[in-house]
């Protein structure tokens, strides 16, 4: 073996051989560096179900040191429809290659099949339109989702085909070298106008439901904000770049610092006294918005494979932009 190869198609087997810079390496991560398409978990899982021979016999031992010489045959299996239907649902497409696909979520739709919400989901959605061209991960043939939108927040996404793919841009967004920008409406202006939000974020010991800056057993996060426009101090247009990732993490500092997103349905809880601020009917339309006022503007990264930059920003939806020229006249 000279260098990585491709997986092989699937039932036809490529041969793999040490050569002597191989000496005392674990056998799983060989074959992971040797196939870079394929994940060390995957491999290990791979010999597990004895789809990894050397010198025509199993091997199942992930962590057996390889020597120069062994000669090791690896044969995926094909891969197997995912449990999730295929459904056709329409999405916007930004980019789509071989690798990965980058898409602009329209609100409404949940992204991954879950209890309550088990088809009518973005996977679906990817299933359908990908079909059998869609490599797969992990044995199946589904999408790797890399990050989440929430149900009701709109915006850009990237979604893997691959195993390597989903590897590498999920260890990109664990460093935080993915740029990602938010656009958002709050209730007040946040005071400075520019700076951070941070607490760690955990379950709210009150409502399981519900994520909360948490004393004890949270994970840190970062948020930076600017204040873009603001209707008389009582509703604000912010962008927010993200350090870290955590669940509902900007409406959580936003509500946490007392500037809940305009129409968020979990940490709105009260009418905002600065409602008071605003004339009919701008006020009315603001607090019947039907979601939170969050879009993903913005997204940046390498590409996992060419290591090209890319960055794609779409518009905030119609109803975003209505509400904004409603409260801000633009």
């Amino acid at each position: 073996m000279t260098g990585p190869v491709p997986t092989p198609p699937a039932d036809v087997p490529v041969l793999l051989v040490a050569g002597p810079a191989h000496e005392g390496m674990r056998t799983d991560r060989f074959l992971a560096e040797a196939s870079p398409s394929l994940s060390r978990s995957r491999v290990k899982g791979l010999m597990e179900a004895g789809h990894v021979r050397r010198d025509g016999q199993p091997v199942r031992a992930p962590a057996e040191p390889v020597r120069p010489g062994m000669r090791f045959e690896l044969m995926p299996p094909a891969p197997v429809a995912a449990r999730p239907a295929a459904q056709a649902i329409p999405f916007a497409i930004l980019h789509e290659d071989e690798s990965l696909l980058v898409l602009d979520k329209p609100a409404g739709l949940v992204v991954h099949p879950a209890p309550g919400n088990e088809d009518g989901t973005l996977v679906n959605a990817l299933l359908a339109h990908c079909g059998e061209d869609l490599p797969g991960i992990g044995g199946e043939r589904r999408p790797g989702i890399v990050h989440r939108l929430d149900k009701d927040t709109s915006g850009v996404m990237v979604v893997a085909k691959t195993e390597q793919a989903l590897a590498v841009l999920s260890e990109a967004f664990a460093a935080r070298t993915i740029e990602r920008s938010y656009l958002l409406l709050c209730w007040g202006l946040p005071s400075p106008s520019e700076g951070t939000l941070e607490g760690p974020i955990g379950r709210d010991p009150r409502d399981r439901k519900r994520m909360a800056v948490v004393a004890r057993g949270g994970k840190t996060a970062l948020t930076h904000y600017r204040t873009l426009d603001t209707a008389g101090g009582a509703v604000s247009l912010m962008e927010c770049r993200l350090a870290t990732g955590r669940t509902h993490q900007i409406r959580v500092h936003f509500s946490q610092a007392g500037h809940a997103l305009v129409g968020d349905p979990v940490y709105l809880r009260r009418i905002p006294a600065a409602a008071r601020l605003l004339p009919e009917p701008p006020r009315k339309l603001a607090l019947d918005f039907p979601r939170q006022a969050l879009h993903a503007a913005v997204l940046g990264f390498r590409h996992p494979v060419t290591g090209q930059p890319l960055r794609f920003e779409t518009p905030p939806p119609e109803d975003f932009r209505g509400l904004r020229a409603a409260l801000l006249g633009r």
